[in-house]
Formats: C-alpha cells, structure tokens, sequence
C-alpha cells in the first residue's frame, strides 16, 4: 500500500528577522521529521530556550534540538565549514547527537576567510569615505553569494576533489586578493583576530586557506548529501518536513528595503528552490511576527521609537525584550508594530497564517500604538512601499489601543489572556487580514498558544 505522503509548513520571518522563529520551529518540530534550512548563513542567529536551558544556533535547524529529527542544509544556504563544526561540537558538549543527523547539501556555497575579509574591508571603506554602512554582520555572506552568482564559487562538492579545490581556490584567490589591495587598500585596515591567521600584508594566503578546508573536507564528507532527493523520498514515504527560513521578509534581496537587505531570498518561495524541491511541495506557510517591530544595521523603520530612555515603550522593549542580535550582540532598533508592513509580507509571502512572539514584552504599557498606514508624499497608503528612498519618507499612522497591566508571560489558553490583550491581537488580524495560528508568551518552548495546528489539514 503506497504510504500517504507528508505535510510540509514554510517558517518565514516577516519583519526584519529577529522574529523568533527558532522558538517556534523547534515546537512545531514535534509533527516533523524533518527540518531544513533554505538560505541564509552564520549571519542568522535563532534562540531557544528549552526548561530554563538557553542554545544559540545559527546554522544547524532549529530542530536538532529534537531528538530523532532528521536535520537538513539545503543549496541555498552559504556555508562555512568552520563555524558548522564549531557550533556542533557545542551541541555535543551539551549532549545533543548531531552528525547521524544532520545533512549538508553538496551543491552549497563556501564561505572562505577572503569573503570574510571582504565583507568587513568593504564596510570600512563605505565608513572612511562617509558612505552609510549597509551593516552587515561581518561574516562574508554577501561576497560568497557573489561568487555564487558569478558561477565561480567553490562548492562542498569541490572539498571531495583536492587537486580541482586548489586549482580553483587559486584563481578565486588571485581575484579576490587584487581587489582587496588594489582596490579597497586593505593593508589599511584592522581584520582583527578571526582573520590574522590566513592574512599577510592585506591578502589572503593560499596554504592556511588550503590546509583548513582539507581537514575540514574530512570532517564533512560523512554528512555530505544530495539532499533534493532525500526530502523528496522523505516527503513521498509520509514523512513531514519543516523548513526554515533565516533573516526576515523586509531583509530580502529582492523585496526587502534595498540596499539594507542580506544577501538572499528570505522568502517562503524560496524554500522550494533552496532545498530542491518543488513549490507544491509548500502548504502551509507561517509568518512569524514580533508584537512590536525591531530592526539592526542600517536602513528605514517608519515605526521606530526612542529605546534608550529609561520607563519610556522603546525601552520597555529593548530591555524586557532583550533586544540583541544573537550574532552579533549589537543593540536592536525598537518600534511600534506596524501593520502595513506585514501587509507587504504577507503578499510576497503567501501567509496561511501568524505567530505572534513576544506579546509578553508589552505588558505594562498603558496605550499602545499600532502602524495601520502611512502618509507618503501628501497620499494615504496602507501597505508598505518597496524601497528604502520611499520607506524613509514614510510617515506612520497609529491607531491607539488600551494596553494591560496583568502579565502575560507563560499564558498557553488563549482565553486566559487579559481583554485588551486579546483586542491587540485582534485588531492586528483586522488589518493586516491574516488569522493568527499561534502566540508566543515567553522564549520558553511550553510558553505557546496553538490557535490553529500549520500540520492539521486543511
């Protein structure tokens, strides 16, 4: 009897990342047995907190934490060998079994200490020559999705082969190093500790680079996977699959507030086409959601408030909403949730539905103000613009809602929220027309409200 095949759900971040989507992967991974990440690289940072025990992942899906889950890196995803290991040999400290488990795709693209070191020379240069950084974390995604493009990378693929990685590890060298010199004058700047080891007068030396990715070739190539197939025989044999996105929707190289984007498609789209599978295979696509909005790095944020002032609502959720990025520690940009917005994502989007994260940072805030529009030169708009030079000129129009003064925090029946509580959540669904499936009360995995069950069929 042929077997009934598997649901799949899409997680995608809907603001500017940061939404807490490693939470609510690793809860809904209990109806997985599968989970794969899509795009994206080390410079996403998902948090969970599971009894009490807080783990930082940033390229690992969320559902290692599952014992048994099969855990997948899709083509899309840019990878750095290096920190893979690291982070695995912490979960294996922390007695999480990983390598029987986890799956790299062949066709993935390598980051390379000489992305990384154009990564940080070229925001220097922006930085010296009075040019706004975009502000990237540093960690040489973008320039190896160039190469990417520029059908030059070296791929996981290429560490099996070391004759052929060192023939093209030395013509991508030999680029790469003329630019840092010659064009971006890098025996002017500081790389600081991470990339002393492979730098010499400002260029990236072949023998350290070299003799690093063999040894880490060996490592790898147990887990090495033509993961296309195996997500399709997973899915064909009934198995669920869950994929995770990186980033968030307004961070998107295509719709996001361009320039101050990443360096992939942070889309539910793109979760066929970064882990090789087809776009029937998506049926549910959850948008997950801040109850308010923040952003880091550069760029536009119509709704942003005032965060560094002690008792004022910028602070409040700066402060009990311990708004720091998991990559980098920088200071998140705090705001108002703004509606027209998540209007934009949910139309690039697709979205089945919502989780609401973090509502349990706004308890005490005696009014609360929600983004339902914008003025833009003179004309209403109720959707938000593509592109940052319209974004910036973007002024927001609130609506105002009681806020509530009994706690939230680690609430899991939505009738026991306070009244003006559940009003917030229902108007944020008036205006933005999707319904809300789940609502977070706490980074704790228990701490979660299931409205609507993304693996019930439809």
């Amino acid at each position: 009897m042929k077997a009934t095949k598997g649901r799949n759900v899409v997680v995608v971040g809907t603001q500017w990342g940061d939404e807490g989507k490693g939470k609510l992967v690793d809860w809904l991974t209990e109806s997985a047995q599968g989970v794969v990440r899509f795009q994206g690289g080390h410079n996403a940072g998902h948090t969970l907190v599971i009894n009490g025990v807080k783990t930082a992942l940033h390229l690992i899906p969320s559902g290692i934490m599952r014992p048994g889950v099969k855990c997948y890196i899709g083509n899309g995803v840019v990878l750095s060998v290096g920190k893979l290991f690291e982070e695995i040999e912490g979960l294996e400290k922390a007695g999480v079994q990983v390598r029987d488990r986890l799956r790299v795709s062949e066709a993935c693209p390598l980051i390379l200490p000489f992305h990384q070191a154009l990564d940080v020379a070229r925001e220097a240069a922006r930085e010296q020559g009075g040019v706004q950084k975009i502000g990237t974390t540093g960690k040489g995604i973008g320039p190896a999705y160039e190469d990417k493009i520029a059908r030059r990378a070296l791929r996981v693929q290429d560490l099996k082969y070391p004759e052929r990685f060192a023939t093209k590890l030395r013509e991508l060298l030999s680029l790469h190093n003329h630019i840092l010199v010659s064009v971006l004058g890098s025996k002017n700047f500081d790389f600081g500790a991470a990339l002393s080891p492979y730098m010499k007068d400002g260029e990236v030396q072949f023998d350290a680079v070299y003799d690093e990715a063999m040894r880490h070739a060996e490592l790898l190539k147990p887990m090495i996977a033509d993961v296309s197939r195996e997500l399709n025989d997973l899915h064909a044999e009934g198995g669920n699959l869950l994929f995770e996105g990186a980033q968030g929707t307004l961070l998107d190289v295509d719709h996001g507030t361009y320039p101050y984007v990443t360096s992939s498609n942070c889309v539910a789209g793109n979760a066929a086409a970064g882990a090789g599978v087809g776009p029937g295979m998506l049926h549910y696509v959850l948008g997950i959601t801040k109850a308010y909005c923040t952003r880091v790095g550069g760029g536009p944020f119509p709704t942003e408030l005032e965060w560094e002032k002690e008792g004022t609502p910028g602070w409040v959720m700066s402060t009990v909403g311990a708004e720091k990025g998991v990559t980098t520690g920088r200071s998140r940009r705090c705001g108002w949730f703004d509606a027209a917005l998540l209007k934009r994502s949910a139309q690039i989007n697709g979205l089945s539905g919502l989780c609401i994260t973090k509502l349990d940072v706004l308890d005490g805030i005696e009014e609360l103000q929600l983004c339902v529009g914008y003025e833009l030169d003179g004309e209403k708009i109720d959707i938000l613009p593509l592109g940052a030079d319209d974004i910036e000129r973007c002024k927001p129009i609130y609506e105002s809602i009681p806020g509530w003064t009994d706690s939230t925090v680690g609430v899991t029946d939505y009738n026991a929220l306070p009244e003006n509580a559940r009003r917030y959540l229902k108007r944020i669904e008036e205006v933005t027309g999707v319904p809300i499936a789940m609502i977070s009360t706490s980074p704790d995995r228990a701490h979660t409200i299931l409205m609507q069950n993304p693996y019930a069929a439809a």
